[in-house]
């Protein structure tokens, strides 16, 4: 088990909490395999009847470690050693429900697994990005397609396109989470909704999130869009970006052709 994502079942509830609040809550290979396993062990696990996602510090999560991103564009890691597909497919796959817990900065996949929570609550004064784009690769987690039809296409493209930020409220009003609260409510806003789903019918809970979603579409996008980022990846594009970011610069793009 990874020292950065806590794992518990408490009163039915499996809590996942991102435990590496001094980087932001990045994810690396090791957590995305310890969420992954856990939502899997989730499925067939009777004493878990709901399950919680939040995170230690003041952020949920900056996104990807990019370290990892870097070792893959220069060869020194194979796309196929990652371990986030293990946490994708689990979330695609995933019918108990999930609540999630947000506060500060929620990046890339901090936003994208979102769009697989049943129920969101975020602080009035998060920040949710998707920005992809502006490091030379595509969206994952099937938000390509789960983000416009959250938000709507104009404001998924806004967001994945123009790199436009969300605070909590407005993310809100968008109907991309249920509820923006105060941040210090945030956490037991979301625990009392997993309380109260642990408490329901469980098999009525999964056949209907069973209904309400195709998993089998969602992770064939997930799949599609796995394999255009791993290309992505292998771009004078992607390249420039991750170099912009160690050197703490904006890349420069308008040299580089597709």
């Amino acid at each position: 088990m990874s020292e950065h994502v806590r794992v518990a079942i408490e009163d039915n509830i499996l809590r996942l909490t991102l435990a590496r609040p001094e980087k932001k809550n990045a994810l690396s290979m090791a957590m995305y395999s310890v969420l992954g396993n856990a939502l899997i062990q989730a499925q067939s696990d009777p004493a878990v009847r709901a399950i919680l996602l939040d995170a230690e510090g003041d952020a949920f999560t900056a996104g990807n470690d990019l370290a990892d991103f870097a070792a893959v564009a220069a060869g020194t890691l194979d796309r196929k050693q990652m371990t986030s597909q293990v946490f994708l497919h689990a979330l695609a796959h995933a019918d108990k429900p999930i609540v999630a817990a947000v506060q500060g900065l929620a990046v890339g996949i901090g936003v994208t697994m979102l769009l697989h929570c049943d129920v969101v609550y975020v602080a009035e004064d998060a920040k949710l990005s998707t920005p992809f784009v502006g490091l030379g690769l595509v969206p994952e987690a099937a938000s390509s397609w789960l983000l416009q039809a959250r938000i709507g296409y104009a404001r998924a493209f806004a967001m994945i396109g123009l790199g436009e930020q969300l605070d909590g409220k407005t993310a809100a009003s968008y109907g991309l989470v249920n509820a923006a609260v105060p941040a210090a409510e945030v956490r037991p806003r979301a625990l009392a909704a997993a309380q109260h789903l642990a408490s329901r019918a469980i098999g009525s809970l999964q056949a209907s999130k069973r209904l309400m979603r195709d998993a089998a579409l969602i992770k064939a996008t997930m799949d599609r869009e796995n394999e255009v980022f791993g290309a992505r990846l292998a771009t004078a594009e992607a390249a420039e970006a991750l170099q912009a970011f160690s050197e703490r610069r904006a890349p420069n793009f308008r040299t580089i052709v597709g």
